[in-house]
This record gives C-alpha cells, sequence and structure tokens, in this order.
C-alpha cells in the first residue's frame, strides 16, 4: 500500500447525529419530575419486546440502574452473553421506576422475547394484546394465544393497563438479512401494523453497539461517529419501517458492578423520548374517551 493510500475506517470525520454526552442530569431530573398529561391516569405503561438473546430484559435492568445509581437486576434476563434458543421471559412482568425512594408514574412490561419460527406463532397475538391491556400480570407465556376466557385476560382495560409505546429492542450485533431475521422482522411488522391503527408509537433501541463496533468498543461516545452502526440503523430502518429519529443505539449493563455516565446518558436518552410518546397518546386516547 504506498504512503498516499489509507486503509478504510469505520470513524467517520464528523458524528452523524448530534449529541450531548454531560446531559444525564438533566434528563434523570426531567424525568423525576415528569408530570402525566391525564390526572386520572396513575401511570404511562411501555411494552419492551424483542427477538431472544437482544437485551430487552438487560434495557429495562440498564433503564432501572440508571435511575437508581446502583446496578439493577430485576427481569431475569439471559446472563451467559450469546443469544439463546428459548426466551427468558416466560411470564408477563411489569417493573416501576423508582428514583431514590419515590416511585416514577413509569412501567415497564417485559414479555416473551420473538423467536424465529414461523410467522403464525401466537407470539404477535400475545404482545398485541399487551399492549391493548387485555393480558393480566403474571400471565405464563403458551403455545397458543390467550383467549378471552382465560382467568388472565382482561376484558375492559382501563389506560393505566394499556402500553402506549412499544419498544423493539434489536441486536446490533447480529441484525442483517438472514432469514430468522426476516421472519422476526415479518412477525414486528404484523405486530406494527395492527398497533399503528391505534396510533400507537413504535421506538426502537438497538442495544449491544459495543460488540458490534470495535471503534466503540474502546470509547462508547464513538458511536456517533461509527460508519459501521449509523449503517446498522439504517437497514433496521429500511426493515422495520421505523424512521431514524426512533432508533436508539444502546449499551446495556451486562458484566458491570457499578453504574457508568456514559451508558446512563444514552440509556436515558431513549428513554425520555419513548417516554414523551408514549404519554402524548395517551393524552390523545383519554381525549377519543371524552369525545364518546
Amino acid at each position: 500500500m504506498g504512503a498516499s493510500e489509507s486503509k478504510p475506517t469505520e470513524q467517520l470525520n464528523e458524528a452523524w447525529r448530534t449529541f450531548d454526552w454531560g446531559q444525564k442530569e438533566e434528563l434523570k431530573e426531567r424525568l423525576e419530575k415528569f408530570t402525566l398529561s391525564n390526572p386520572d391516569v396513575t401511570n404511562v405503561k411501555i411494552l419492551v419486546a424483542g427477538q431472544i438473546g437482544a437485551g430487552k430484559s438487560s434495557f429495562i435492568n440498564s433503564v432501572l440502574s440508571a435511575f437508581q445509581g446502583e446496578i439493577v437486576n430485576e427481569a431475569i434476563a439471559d446472563v451467559s452473553g450469546s443469544a439463546a434458543s428459548h426466551s427468558f421471559t416466560k411470564r408477563l412482568r411489569t417493573y416501576r421506576i423508582r428514583s431514590g425512594d419515590a416511585d416514577l408514574p413509569f412501567e415497564l412490561c417485559d414479555v416473551i422475547g420473538l423467536e424465529p419460527e414461523r410467522i403464525s406463532e401466537c407470539q404477535p397475538d400475545d404482545i398485541i394484546n399487551t399492549i391493548y391491556g387485555h393480558v393480566k400480570e403474571g400471565y405464563k407465556f403458551k403455545e397458543k394465544p390467550l383467549t378471552s376466557d382465560d382467568e388472565h385476560y382482561n376484558q375492559n382495560p382501563s389506560l393505566s393497563d394499556q402500553a402506549f409505546c412499544l419498544v423493539y429492542v434489536i441486536d446490533a450485533n447480529t441484525f442483517q438479512l438472514s432469514e430468522d431475521d426476516k421472519i422476526l422482522t415479518e412477525k414486528l411488522r404484523l405486530i406494527r401494523q395492527t398497533i399503528s391503527d391505534k396510533g400507537i408509537p413504535q421506538v426502537i433501541v438497538m442495544s449491544k453497539v459495543d460488540e458490534a463496533s470495535p471503534l466503540v468498543s474502546k470509547d462508547l461516545k464513538m458511536v456517533y461517529r461509527s460508519k459501521k452502526i449509523k449503517e446498522k440503523m439504517e437497514l433496521c430502518s429500511f426493515k422495520v419501517g421505523v424512521p431514524m429519529s426512533n432508533i436508539f443505539p444502546v449499551k446495556n449493563y451486562h458484566n458491570e458492578i457499578n453504574t457508568n455516565d456514559n451508558v446512563d446518558v444514552l440509556i436515558l436518552k431513549a428513554f425520555d423520548q419513548i417516554v414523551r410518546s408514549a404519554d402524548a397518546r395517551q393524552r390523545h386516547a383519554s381525549n377519543e374517551c371524552i369525545q364518546q
């Protein structure tokens, strides 16, 4: 290679997304002071879904950790570091966000992970029912979808029972155009098409960016200077149908014993957008109920 030639680099000359790495405390304080638009609603519920092994339970733990200032492992997550063959989440669990000793008006729902099996599997049906508030806490996911005669079926869900934002966690390290990804993407499209009719916003959390990029592995602050991460997010946007502005790259806590400001600020920025999208939709849903 001649002196005038250079090796291809993953690092872009400029960041492709403006991001303030010093906004952690500002974001945390804003979320701690957040007031729901509808005073009659006790909380805003957010559903976290994703492919098995992508880190959806780890994302929930990371959100809890960012607010608590210490590593929290409430949601059962795959700690092997590799994709599992089956979902670690077997039952519907809801996690209330706490900051210090105070409960915040946000809840994260953890559901069974989507598996790369035939599209007709029950998983999309159960996830849609969970979003609409028809699935009660503790429901154990089965091979067949929940039916209206089941004891865990909520016939008349309140606004507080319903989820007003779908967060889909995708593994940046493995997302590509494989056959499994095509099946998973099709499952997500089925869910998206159904809930889009109700105006439910959708946000993509792209996890494991440090594993997908050597540049980001060395320095998390390079995530928006990484050509590889940008291309992964563009592919995700194209395949799933979610705009780039609603896709957030994050690193979940995995084997750490202490929290980190750079990890926290990416998590909190994504969560701030999720909360505001969910609250706006919940407000519209409340107005629609009043008009009816």
